[in-house]
């Protein structure tokens, strides 16, 4: 009966590996492998394109240095062409076949959620390092950009105080999916708590990839004429922005009547706009090229001479950094630091040698990752564009703001704990 029993659990176990495959197991010597999930082509190359670049420019800095435990960094790219399925499908290619300890990657938060389920399945790493909606804490994923109190919310009441031009009369415009929708949901909770009507809030959302914004700016400047000061909070992802911004242009609706904060436009996206008309328009990040300080220099000197070096289309003449390649720069150092502190490369390990983990930051300050949300604690700046595509800070924090992933203006909120799910 014992020998019964005892083949019946090989047997179940080897039908476990053949509907599975086998579980990831990472080689302990030779090149630590790390995965890079980013979309190379389609709508969000014009993002995440140069976010590749920058995470291959840190793991040479790394390498140059040492390595990670005596050993080299060895990175995988792969591109899942901005379809959504297919980042989960490369998620799972990068953890059981490429065996990577720590993948950084994603922008949208399609792609996130796409993955999400790879990652909690399989024990992998995710470092994520773009602004989203918040809603999500994941005991795999560390969350190197902007929740919704470190950029939208500031950037909503910089906009209805005095300094920002006392708006009364707000549009909600964004790409259709997850990020925008939530975000303005929490926008529209946070307005009404500030006793905006319903009346003065416009929503409106364009499908990935929309090029033709005539009609919708001209719903935007008839929205205005209402009397009340006007602003419009663009969550636009993608290659979409430009023919947002250059219909902006076309159509002469200038900062000074209608400002436009944007919360995934940087210097990057404005490259291939004419940014003379949108002089005054404003972006709110956690770090702008343009911010002075000893680090920042360094690390434009460091890019600059990177992209020159390898020869990266438009950055070898005008290197730009903006604020999802300092949020990847500072995530791929972090798991360093992480990895050489658990001496290991092994996932839970080094989940817990990420709490409270710090870095000097190219925006100037010392940001550390949160011992409990998995999210960094980062400075928020609002700055408006500049003739030359970069940005003037006109608003900023004292210092880095602990993130508060579940939004308190979303009821049911303040029951969730602010602790990793599945931890």
């Amino acid at each position: 009966m014992m020998q019964r029993r005892s083949t019946l659990k090989i047997l179940s176990a080897a039908a476990a590996m053949a509907t599975f495959g086998p579980l990831p197991s990472r080689a302990q010597s030779g090149p630590i492998k790390v995965g890079i999930l980013h979309s190379l082509s389609g709508t969000m190359a014009i993002s995440e394109t140069v976010l590749k670049d920058i995470a291959l420019m840190t793991i040479d800095e790394i390498n140059a240095a040492g390595g990670v435990l005596g050993r080299k960094v060895e990175p995988v790219v792969v591109d899942p062409a901005s379809n959504w399925p297919l980042f989960a499908e490369k998620a799972r290619q990068l953890l059981t076949q490429d065996k990577v300890a720590a993948v950084f990657g994603c922008w949208t938060s399609v792609s996130r959620k796409s993955v999400l389920p790879v990652f909690e399945e399989l024990n992998g790493l995710l470092f994520y390092p773009v602004q989203y909606e918040g809603e999500e804490l994941s005991k795999n994923v560390f969350y190197t950009g902007a929740a919704p109190n470190q950029q939208a919310i500031p950037a909503v009441e910089y906009l209805m105080s005095k300094d920002g031009g006392s708006a009364k009369r707000f549009v909600l415009l964004g790409t259709d999916y997850v990020y925008p929708r939530t975000t303005n949901k929490i926008l529209r909770a946070f307005l009404k708590s500030k006793g905006i009507p319903e009346s003065d809030i416009m929503e409106e959302y364009t499908p990935f990839g929309h090029s033709d914004y005539q009609t919708i700016i001209g719903k935007i400047k008839q929205f205005a004429a209402a009397g009340k000061k006007t602003c419009v909070i663009s969550t636009i992802n993608g290659d979409s922005n430009v023919p947002f911004y250059k219909e902006l242009g076309n159509q002469g609706l200038k900062a000074t009547d209608v400002p436009v904060v944007a919360f995934s436009v940087g210097e990057e996206e404005l490259r291939g706009v004419d940014t003379k008309p949108l002089v005054g328009h404003l972006a709110a990040w956690n770090y702008f090229m343009s911010i002075k300080n000893p680090t920042n220099d360094a690390f434009i000197k460091k890019w600059a001479a990177y992209a020159k070096a390898k020869n990266i289309p438009g950055h070898k003449d005008k290197p730009l950094t903006n604020d999802p390649m300092e949020a990847t720069y500072i995530g791929i150092h972090m798991w360093k630091q992480a990895v050489e502190k658990a001496k290991s490369i092994d996932t839970d390990r080094v989940i817990e040698a990420m709490a409270g983990q710090t870095f000097d930051a190219p925006s100037g300050f010392k940001v550390k990752m949160d011992e409990r949300n998995h999210h960094l604690h980062k400075p928020v700046f609002i700055g408006e564009v500049r003739a030359d595509g970069q940005f003037n800070v006109v608003w900023k924090t004292k210092g880095p703001i602990r993130a508060q992933p579940w939004s308190p203006f979303i009821p049911g909120n303040e029951k969730k704990k602010d602790v990793p799910e599945k931890a």
